[in-house]
């Protein structure tokens, strides 16, 4: 981030003009980005436009260039797909075709064109923009434009999103559209898993992923796959008994179903392709069981955004129009992505050219190093998928038991982390233990031995097999120590939310009254509150918050016909804001009240006022949303009867309190692959620690940096000592003192046009991905 002097960033595009275009396939989450650049650039002063039908409405011109209002983006954001239509161009693809595009611009005086799409387009765009000083020389010698008309449009600003279901463009973590690929594949993984074990069948399930696996491998982890085929990772030779041999495995220690997943574009070591069909008959043949296979096709394309998809595209279309803005003739075009948490740009032909080198990698054989540039997180992802798929368990034990319990309120993807932290301890010789009922069962003793078997099929299951409650340590901190000892417990993996941050924080005090409490332990954040200090994301938070937005979508709808209604609802979090700042966004709300942004009368009074003027447009809807412990006398009753009282005549209200429907039900492919990446570093990095803490015999372990939280910041997990994590919690109302969520705050006021300042004094810097990747 560049601090820079402010900008009044309601002035910024005054004078200009800015095209939205989709282009390429369609993906969940392009509304998302189309709304938010139009909202945006109309509260800077810019004048949007539409082009409808991609690349072809662009030359084409006409009515499929259209200026589009505040207005005409409402009711977008949970619409799949794209609004304003998308085609393949082959017009386009010629001079003469870029140069009637180029003509339609300078007409309409658009001089910033920002492109929702694939690699493809983005490349395309990128083109257009380096040959338009050469376009304009030809429209002037045709006499298609005037003089004074390609002095006004000199240059040509161009800012890409990136829209595509594979996440296949390298640089950025996320593609608009992957993430509810991803729910439309489980849906399914779900539904078939319950007909297989019904008849004891193999599924083999193809997903989509001509040239990139991440569904695939996405898809695999947080299902628990017997086996994954992705075009980066050709399988060695002789699979097919592998294959076999793993599956004959499964069946017999009691696994009643199979599953393959295979990406369409998997390939062998020798660059043919392995198809659903190959595989079938394969199983079938060799082991004779009951085999279906399952291709998926643009199902993963269809339905509504998730959660992610449509807070991703409503970032970055923010991040999109102030790129816009900000840019010279010197800067060159650029993808807007996100990198963890933070909003980047990123040179656009770096991330093409790195997105070839992946093709080329693959070609040459060059597998690891493909994997490699794909980035990070797909790297991560495969470590832990090998990890947990393709290891039979050591015969030499280690004689180390690990000891797993749940702490808190239950919620979803808690056993996926238990389910990896399980295999991976077994995987390492450890002895695994399963603690029921939290703390309260590791002082009553309520702990036994857990195996590989028993924690099969858990990663698609909701809430906590373990149990879970809420009691802390303190007052049983004696029977714990002696527990302790008499199950000879080494070390501690604590899966939880507030309560296990502070437990884990109980448990490091007391080790000066109890050696037995000197082991190394480690606080897995898991709640749906997303409180936990140390930690961006916690496992459960994603799933509340898909069922938030899902429910908002229909509270929403039922208003359609009734018109002039305005929805009050409560959310959870504890005191903390997460839910229902991240639910406004997704569901499009016109406020959300949370106790970290104090609000008065004054603003309850502006909020009405508001309201008030929206009924007065097309849009006759209004969604409030309210933390549960926001504020402790405007409570949901009270906000609800103010908001009817003032409305009379206008608009009539209605109320809803979510409650316990936001901790139950599947967890999402994010808190399933989250949870499962969590469990598995987490026992890793305790397996470490007991080698240090190994000490004449035995484990001793007393030093801060072996009690820690493992935490996502940024992109990265990292471990953070209990004890640093202390001076950055408010323990009275349980929430971190720093908070990067609340940064988004803003974007959530300006889509619901109200006039605020946006703070353009940090801007997000062009970062560089050949530098970012380093020497690979």
């Amino acid at each position: 981030m560049q601090r820079s002097a402010p900008v009044d960033p309601t002035k910024m595009g005054v004078g200009r003009a800015i095209a939205v275009l989709t282009s390429g396939g369609d993906a969940q989450g392009m509304n998302a980005a189309v709304r938010a650049t139009v909202r945006v650039g109309i509260y800077t002063g810019a004048k949007v436009y539409f082009v409808h039908e991609g690349y072809q409405g662009l030359v084409d011109g006409g009515d499929n260039i259209r200026q589009a209002t505040w207005e005409s983006v409402s009711m977008m954001l949970q619409l799949g797909g794209t609004v304003i239509g998308s085609a393949r161009c082959q017009d386009f693809r010629s001079k003469e075709g870029r140069a009637k595009a180029a003509c339609n611009l300078v007409k309409l005086g658009i001089t910033n064109l920002c492109v929702i799409g694939g690699d493809g387009s983005l490349t395309g765009a990128n083109e257009f923009r380096n040959e338009w000083s050469e376009l304009l020389q030809i429209l002037l010698k045709a006499g298609k434009i005037t003089a004074e008309e390609a002095k006004r449009s000199s240059h040509l600003n161009i800012v890409g999103m990136v829209g595509s279901i594979d996440n296949d463009f390298c640089g950025t973590d996320m593609t608009i559209g992957t993430d509810s690929a991803l729910h439309r594949i489980m849906e399914v993984v779900d539904a078939i898993t319950t007909t297989a074990q019904s008849h004891q069948r193999a599924f083999i399930l193809e997903v989509m992923g001509r040239h990139c696996g991440y569904l695939a491998l996405v898809t695999a982890l947080s299902c628990g796959a017997d086996w994954v085929f992705i075009p980066e990772m050709p399988p060695d030779e002789g699979w097919e008994d592998h294959l076999c041999r793993r599956l004959t495995y499964q069946r017999s220690i009691g696994h009643r179903l199979n599953v393959i997943i295979v990406a369409e574009g998997a390939l062998d070591r020798h660059g043919k392709p392995i198809t659903s069909d190959f595989i079938k008959n394969l199983v079938t043949k060799k082991l004779g069981f009951d085999t279906r296979a399952t291709i998926l096709g643009h199902v993963q394309r269809g339905g509504t955004p998730s959660a992610f998809d449509r807070i991703l595209g409503s970032r970055m279309g923010v991040e999109a129009v102030m790129a816009l803005l900000e840019a010279t003739p010197d800067t060159p075009a650029c993808v807007v992505s996100l990198s963890g948490n933070m909003a980047v740009r990123l040179p656009l032909m770096e991330c093409v050219q790195v997105t070839k080198e992946v093709t080329k990698a693959m070609a040459e054989g060059k597998f690891e190093e493909a994997v490699k540039l794909r980035g990070k997180s797909f790297e991560n992802n495969w470590n832990t998928y090998k990890l947990l798929a393709h290891v039979t368990a050591p015969d030499v034990k280690s004689n180390i038991n690990i000891a797993i319990l749940n702490v808190g309120a239950p919620c979803a993807g808690m056993n996926a982390a238990v389910r990896s932290a399980v295999r991976i301890g077994i995987i390492q010789g450890h002895n695994m233990l399963a603690v029921h009922d939290g703390f309260e069962g590791l002082a009553h003793g309520t702990i036994e031995p857990i195996d590989w078997g028993y924690v099969g099929g858990w990663t698609g299951k909701g809430g906590s097999n373990l149990g879970t409650k809420r009691s802390l340590p303190a007052t049983m901190m004696e029977d714990i120590s002696l527990n302790i000892a008499k199950f000879n417990i080494h070390a501690l993996v604590i899966i939880g939310g507030f309560e296990a941050f502070v437990g884990g924080l109980e448990l490091v005090t007391a080790r000066e009254k109890y050696e037995e409490l000197c082991i190394p332990l480690v606080v897995i954040p898991a709640t749906v509150s997303n409180n936990i200090p140390g930690s961006d994301f916690s496992i459960g938070a994603d799933t509340a918050l898909n069922t938030i937005t899902t429910t908002c979508d229909r509270i929403k709808q039922s208003a359609a016909g009734t018109k002039r209604r305005v929805f009050i609802i409560e959310t959870m979090g504890g005191f903390c804001g997460y839910l229902a700042t991240m639910a406004g966004l997704a569901a499009g709300a016109d406020a959300a009240y949370i106790y970290e942004d104090p609000f008065a009368i004054h603003d309850l009074e502006t909020n009405v006022e508001h309201l008030l003027e929206k009924m007065k447009t097309t849009v006759k809807r209004g969604l409030i949303l309210r933390n549960e412990k926001c504020n402790a006398n405007y409570t949901t009753d009270f906000i609800f009867n103010l908001y009817s009282e003032e409305g009379k005549g206008v608009f009539d209200c209605r109320k809803n309190v979510l409650g316990h429907m936001q901790q139950g039900g599947a967890p999402t492919p994010f808190d399933r692959n989250f949870g499962t990446k969590m469990g598995a570093k987490a026992v890793l990095w305790l397996t470490d620690k007991l080698k240090e803490c190994y000490r004449h015999g035995r484990i001793f372990a007393n030093t801060p940096d072996s009690a820690c939280v493992l935490g996502m910041r940024k992109r990265a997990m990292i471990f953070q000592p209990l004890s640093d994590l202390k001076d950055d919690t408010d323990f009275v109302h349980r929430i971190p003192k720093t908070q990067w969520w609340l940064k988004l705050r803003p974007i959530l006021k300006i889509l619901a046009k109200y006039k605020i300042t946006l703070d353009t004094s940090e801007t997000a810097t062009m970062e560089h991905v050949i530098k970012k990747r380093g020497a690979v």
